[in-house]
């Protein structure tokens, strides 16, 4: 691409991301994606949760003459990227079975007709005979495959249709470009992924797993249910998704939330449709605060102000584990991922293992394979859950990526430990394992040390072993707790399926011989969240503009991050914008936004922002107006606000003046202003004289006078238009006026 031309699409990319989108500049990774695709070049792009991989695809989409198709397994996503697309002024729809079929049929003919730059697609689609056609009759420059890593077996979400796509590819009449999408793949996954679709010499970009905003926990409670709910009101009104391993414990944990008053709901696959549908979106549209579910739940839910996943039980995998825990803060707020572990949850995940159904669309030494890895993919969940190391760090080196030793933001670096020497009680458990010939797990081995004379050491002779009853002064946790240590630090290692047994590894022997000493870290404070951030955000004014988000998102009938996220309105509390070119600077606004919702949040903005005299403006809220003492008689202009006044009293805003009253009354033809004699003098007009506001004859002889009064329908006029009337005390612009004015929205 000549020099020229590139500067041309340079400068219409960044047009294009700053218009629909609202940002000045690209995440790490997006660009580099994106101009590979605008070259012509397939990709693979491996990014995290929140790094933005929906950009990537939907900027060159948006700069291709033809259509975009992007294909994902997501009814979810695929709405709300819809939803988002559309209120940003670009044509889009989705194909899934969620339409019915006049809706599919209609979409279909308008794609036929090119209404529609960017099409979401499910994989199973793509075998559709009439699908096909319409898509040979269009130009498709760009295919996008969200959620790549279901197209190997090796991934957590191996899903069939996947195999479709690079069949649907070929029948193009024109290969478009080919780019991929995915949060969590391993080595095996991406090479997968770069075979099964058959992509083209691909850019292959990993821009890492890292998620700096979340902050890991795990936490080993003997009463999960306690510390579940600990947690929950230490996070009173905010967001969050607790998981739990079964559908039996989802609906426990539902209903203990709900009986301890909180906002809570439910989503597993025994549930019809309609109620998982009505319960999801009941989260989606924040008129629930708490999802308990199963991992069924979560593909595509695109919500942003998610602050806390707390999974109730251990996942079988790190694969699920970072995808289910990335769901908090994809706005990139500080969000908390706690995992509330227990020795049955090992127990519990051997047995999904255990149980699982062979996949008909595979070999059965295909299943043995993927059966066996599954395994293996568990005893990684499991030390990830007993590490006394950085879990950050446990997690970045799981998927390939550099880490440091300490990430200062996981429950084991922000706690406080001691170092103990650990060596002789080591010695004894590693000579138990040798003497029980190596055929048991870490509770029998405990029992022996112990000296519990359980059934199983009653019928294996354990009771006659010379290491029988050596370590009977240490309790069973520390005891538990030190067999983890020693397998975390290679001593020993578990072997076999099921119920595996423990055996000590070249190390261990080095342990037993005498020539290693093992040290453990004992904890003295443990930390297990983040929610401390201080961002100087004014609390006031971030909950006003929630309530102004939250009424846009009702009457569009779309969540509110659609809106705008938390980070938007943190960046508005931080900015203070009160016209149009600062509005702009917010990131997230681009030019829709600011036209369709821009004046509605600079109102509230302009009413929370000091003026020179370094008060805020006026402000009383309804509760408050309720207090109101009516007069039956009528009052003036200084009276009525000085009855109003003393209704808010707030040291830290100016008062309302009485000009304020007058002034909006003027701007919307409620009085006149005439010049008598030098002077300007006010009357009602006969829209103010309907609505009770009179010129009465005032005063005794001498000192007689007219003035502007107010009677009791008046002052609920006045009192019913606070709203307005707090616009224009806080700098309501003419403009703004003007148009209030002609659309008689203030006429009684």
């Amino acid at each position: 691409m000549g020099d020229k031309r590139w500067e041309a699409v340079e400068a219409k990319k960044y047009h294009i991301l700053e218009r629909y989108f609202g940002f000045k500049h690209f995440r790490s990774g997006q660009e580099e994606v994106i101009d590979s695709i605008l070259n012509g070049h397939d990709a693979l792009a491996v990014m995290p949760t929140g790094a933005g991989k929906s950009v990537c695809y939907q900027v060159p989409g948006l700069m291709f003459d033809g259509v975009t198709l992007v294909i994902s397994p997501l009814i979810s996503l695929m709405k709300d990227q819809v939803n988002a697309l559309t209120s940003m002024g670009i044509r889009a729809a989705y194909l899934n079975r969620s339409l019915n079929n006049v809706q599919y049929n209609k979409a279909l003919d308008n794609m036929s007709r090119g209404m529609y730059k960017i099409v979401y697609v499910a994989p199973e689609r793509l075998v559709s005979e009439r699908f096909v056609q319409v898509c040979r009759s269009l130009e498709i420059s760009l295919v996008a495959v969200d959620e790549a890593h279901c197209v190997s077996q090796w991934g957590q979400d191996f899903r069939p249709g996947y195999l479709n796509i690079a069949r649907f590819i070929s029948l193009l009449p024109v290969r478009p470009v080919v780019s991929a999408f995915t949060a969590t793949a391993t080595k095996d996954v991406k090479t997968d992924i770069v075979n099964l679709l058959q992509l083209h010499e691909p850019v292959v970009l990993t821009t890492g797993f890292d998620r700096p905003n979340l902050f890991f926990s795990v936490m080993r409670p003997s009463k999960k249910r306690d510390t579940l709910l600990k947690l929950i009101k230490e996070r009173s009104g905010k967001t969050g998704i607790v998981y739990c391993s079964t559908r039996k414990k989802v609906e426990e944990i539902s209903e203990f939330l709900c009986s301890q008053g909180f906002s809570a709901t439910r989503y597993h696959a025994g549930l019809t449709d309609e109620e998982r549908l009505k319960n999801q979106e009941d989260f989606v549209y924040d008129r629930k605060r708490i999802m308990v579910a199963t991992n069924a739940f979560g593909m595509g839910i695109d919500k942003s102000d998610v602050r806390f996943v707390i999974h109730y039980n251990m996942p079988k995998n790190i694969e699920s584990y970072y995808q289910e825990a990335g769901r908090a803060g994809r706005d990139g707020e500080d969000s908390d991922c706690i995992l509330l572990f227990g020795a049955q949850d090992i127990a519990t995940a051997h047995y999904f293992i255990d149980a699982a159904e062979p996949n008909p669309e595979m070999t059965p030494e295909q299943n043995a394979a993927f059966k066996q890895k599954e395994e293996e993919r568990l005893q990684h969940m499991i030390s990830y859950s007993k590490t006394q190391g950085c879990l950050r760090a446990f997690m970045l080196r799981y998927f390939g990526d550099q880490a440091k030793d300490r990430c200062g933001k996981c429950s084991n670096c922000r706690s406080k430990y001691r170092t103990v020497d650990v060596t002789v009680d080591a010695q004894k458990i590693l000579s138990c394992i040798v003497r029980t010939k190596e055929r048991y797990g870490a509770q029998v081995i405990c029992d022996v040390l112990r000296g519990k004379e359980t059934q199983k050491v009653r019928n294996n002779g354990l009771q006659n072993q010379t290491t029988y009853g050596i370590l009977r002064d240490v309790s069973a946790s520390q005891l538990k707790s030190l067999i983890e240590t020693l397998e975390e630090q290679g001593y020993i290692r578990y072997v076999g399926a099921g119920r595996p047994a423990l055996k000590v590894t070249e190390s261990g022997w080095l342990v037993l011989k005498g020539k290693v000493m093992v040290q453990s870290r004992e904890a003295l404070k443990v930390r297990t969240t983040v929610t401390e951030t201080d961002n100087g955000t004014d609390p006031a004014l971030f909950r006003e503009l929630q309530n102004v988000r939250t009424a846009i998102a009702g009457r569009r009938g779309v969540p509110s991050y659609i809106i705008f996220s938390d980070a938007a309105l943190r960046s508005m509390c931080k900015l203070l914008p009160v016209t149009d070119e600062e509005f702009l600077r917010v990131n997230g606004v681009g030019e829709t936004k600011l036209r369709l919702y821009g004046e509605q949040f600079m109102d509230v903005i302009r009413m929370h922002t000091p003026g020179k005299d370094g008060k805020k403006p006026f402000w009383i809220t309804a509760g408050q107006l309720r207090d109101y003492p009516y007069s039956d008689e009528p009052i003036t202009a200084s009276e009525l606000t000085e009855r109003i006044n003393a209704l808010a009293d707030d040291p830290e805003r100016r008062e309302l003046s009485p000009a304020d009253i007058t002034g909006w009354l003027l701007s919307v033809n409620l009085l006149e202003a005439v010049k008598m004699n030098e002077r300007i003098l006010q009357f009602p007009t006969e829209e103010g004289l309907s609505c009770g506001v009179l010129r009465q004859y005032r005063g005794s002889e001498g000192e007689a006078y007219f003035a502007v009064v107010y009677d009791r329908r008046a002052q609920e006029y006045i009192l019913s238009h606070m709203d307005k009337i707090l616009r224009y005390s806080a700098g309501k612009s003419a403009g703004s006026l003007k148009q209030a004015k002609t659309t008689g929205e203030d006429h009684c």
